[in-house]
């Protein structure tokens, strides 16, 4: 008969998990501090409550441990951007909706979680290509392509008028979140802003987007009418 998973079995699963989560964010903490070379298993071991053995026990080596980090981060940014494309691909309403998703954008990506690991993988990026690349393919790339299917699905049905899609995807993205996102990564952590100010980044993109891809007006005859 199959094993059946007992309370214990959950508890010690939610232990488990829990141990997981700790070294992993003494391990961001470390490679931040003291960058991957510099970064010492025993000083893991030591922010979070562990040991090396255990480290090595549950991600086999400080190689795997840096990639378990990097996709951790990335597995959260992918749910939420399926979710609000989505939504964008069947809306009628697209200025509203597109604002939606810039909110979510910008604020999801200006979190110092994401940030810390955006720097993480772009200064370890010579010692780990593979590495960066596979961020990059994971994150910005998936991104910008479920954005390029959804906007070539708007330019059909005449709501939007783009023709190089991917390219509209990254004028879009880069819109909304270009100024926080580059002032946070070369000026650090410290640097921060309000809730307003991400959404008046989030709105100016939209509408400078929009500038360039919405389709023409026209009138009840069907001329296009100047904008």
């Amino acid at each position: 008969m199959p094993r059946t998973e007992t309370a214990p079995d959950l508890v010690e699963g939610s232990a488990a998990e829990q141990a997981r989560r700790r070294i992993m964010e003494a391990a961001m903490e470390v490679f931040l501090r003291d960058g991957y070379l510099g970064a010492k298993t025993d000083e893991i071991a030591k922010v979070a409550g562990s040991s090396k053995q255990t480290i090595y026990k549950r991600f086999g080596s400080k190689d795997k441990l840096f990639e378990e980090i990097v996709f951790d981060r990335l597995g959260g940014i992918d749910q939420v951007f399926r979710e609000a494309i989505g939504e964008l691909a069947s809306a009628d309403d697209v200025e509203t909706t597109l604002r939606m998703v810039a909110h979510r954008f910008v604020h999801l990506l200006t979190r110092p979680a994401q940030l810390r690991v955006r720097r993480l993988v772009i200064a370890e990026a010579g010692r780990f290509p593979q590495l960066g690349r596979a961020y990059f393919e994971a994150g910005p790339e998936r991104v910008h392509a479920m954005l390029a299917s959804c906007f070539a699905q708007l330019t059909e049905r005449g709501l939007l008028r783009t023709v190089e899609h991917e390219l509209a995807a990254n004028h879009f993205t880069w819109l909304v979140v270009s100024v926080p996102v580059n002032k946070v990564m070369f000026c650090g952590d410290e640097t921060r802003f309000s809730d307003a100010e991400l959404d008046h980044y989030a709105d100016a993109g939209v509408e400078a987007f929009l500038a360039a891809y919405r389709p023409p007006a026209t009138t009840a005859r069907g001329a296009t009418s100047p904008r």
